[in-house]
């Protein structure tokens, strides 16, 4: 009889792990739709002849800014949530600047976000304790989930300077994103 209750406790225990993981995921989609929504509205707002300002000529563009998280994007959960060999910086160019209209990165930017979301939809939550190295850093795939929110609020937020640079108050805002 002890042991079966021992076994219940464990399997309730596990259960309740599961859910706080799956709930986490949950979140953290909803959290990147309202980002999506948010990044999408910042860069609607810089005029396409200002898509290429930058503050010094080491620093990156509005555009630069805009594409380098979709790059990211990828790169956080197709190549080290999902081991999909990384993109070629060289010769891929989907997720960069190039040649793109305002319209162009804008659609590319919004489907890099729809990408990622799909991808931790599917994704196996009881992996996200599986341990990587980042950079030198001993990193979960939950901690990757962390950074790529953080990594998208940084290149953002430089984006939302740019923008007050050429005379444009930004939108608003939105909170839990």
């Amino acid at each position: 009889m002890k042991r079966i209750l021992i076994t219940c406790m464990f399997l309730l225990a596990m259960q309740s792990t599961f859910s706080q993981t799956k709930d986490y995921v949950d979140q953290f989609i909803e959290r990147l739709e309202r980002s999506k929504d948010y990044l999408l509205l910042v860069a609607d707002m810089m005029p396409e002849e200002d898509y290429h300002y930058r503050t010094t000529a080491d620093s990156n563009s509005f555009a630069e800014h805009l594409m380098h998280i979709g790059w990211a994007m990828d790169w956080h959960s197709q190549t080290l949530m999902g081991e999909r060999p990384a993109r070629d910086w060289e010769t891929d160019t989907l997720l960069k600047v190039d040649n793109k209209t305002k319209e162009e990165m804008i659609s590319t930017m919004s489907d890099a976000f729809d990408n990622t979301i799909r991808f931790l939809k599917e994704f196996d939550e009881s992996r996200l304790g599986e341990r990587l190295d980042y950079f030198g850093a001993d990193r979960t795939k939950l901690q990757i989930m962390m950074l790529l929110a953080d990594h998208i609020t940084h290149h953002r937020g430089q984006m939302l300077v740019l923008l007050r640079l050429k005379g444009i108050k930004p939108p608003r805002y939105v909170l839990y994103q």
